[in-house]
């Protein structure tokens, strides 16, 4: 097994194991060899480690593929570790996307539909990005409105606004029972909300479809915690695969080059 130097080299092999975890069995990309520097050695451990991973059973494969994927992702960086640390436990979604359109409604349904990749090719949190649903909603969980449409659904945050909104999206829409107010790890939670926004920049922008945002820019998402939180809806009112989504809350990130979009979902 052999790769490409540089980043190529890290995008195959994701996509080679991310094929595995899914249940495919693609072929081995046939490339050069890694180069000997950080990414070289990430690319060499991953690859010692696919090798040890026995193929049956296939439900020891699968879980062991997927903590491969995570852990592999989590070290290429910190962003990625952040976003899998803070999101990939419970129902959210978590994409960037580039930044083409003056109007960047457009760009943001781009990331909402997964037309787009991450234009630095990190981590995305996507639970349903092979759920049979979106042969029915492409979009799935996602029901967006249109770009023209869209600024009436939200409201402008400001960047600790958005952190805490973030920091939230860990607690479950039912009966948390752990808000992050009250955990013992509130600061390293809010510190990787802060990780993840700051990819954007001292000049970007924030919106939010939560209500709350509706008299100023700044609500306290902490005191209210996921539970209180009223929004306008973006998801499908469709019931498919015996799962019936009732709340959501979204934050969009927008700088001159990228649209991020964080979703957390309450379903049933």
């Amino acid at each position: 097994m052999s790769l490409p130097a540089g980043p190529l080299s890290l995008d195959l092999l994701d996509a080679h194991v991310e094929a595995l975890w899914d249940g495919a069995d693609p072929p081995f990309p046939e490339v050069l060899r890694p180069a000997a520097d950080e990414e070289g050695e990430l690319v060499r451990w991953a690859l010692d480690q696919l090798r040890t991973i026995p193929r049956e059973p296939r439900d020891v494969f699968t879980r062991r593929i997927g903590d491969l994927l995570t852990d592999m992702r989590s070290r290429r960086c910190p962003w990625n570790a952040a976003a899998l640390r803070l999101l990939d436990n419970s129902y959210n979604f978590a994409a960037t996307g580039p930044r083409r359109h003056e109007d960047w409604a457009h760009d943001v349904l781009a990331v909402l539909h997964r037309s787009v990749p991450d234009p630095r090719g990190w981590v995305r949190v996507d639970w349903d990005r092979t759920n049979t649903a979106r042969d029915t909603v492409p979009a799935y969980p996602f029901d967006p409105p249109a770009a023209s449409q869209l600024p009436g659904r939200l409201y402008p945050l400001e960047p600790e606004a958005a952190v805490a909104a973030l920091a939230v999206m860990t607690e479950q829409w039912q009966s948390e029972y752990a808000p992050v107010r009250s955990r013992p790890d509130r600061d390293a939670v809010l510190s990787d909300a802060r990780t993840l926004l700051d990819r954007y920049g001292p000049t970007a922008s924030y919106w939010t479809n939560a209500t709350a945002a509706a008299s100023g820019p700044a609500p306290d998402f902490l005191a209210t915690g996921l539970e209180g939180t009223d929004a306008h809806g973006f998801l499908t009112d469709a019931y498919l695969n015996g799962l019936d989504l009732f709340y959501d809350l979204g934050v969009i990130a927008v700088n001159d080059d990228e649209v991020g979009a964080f979703w957390s979902f309450g379903a049933f």
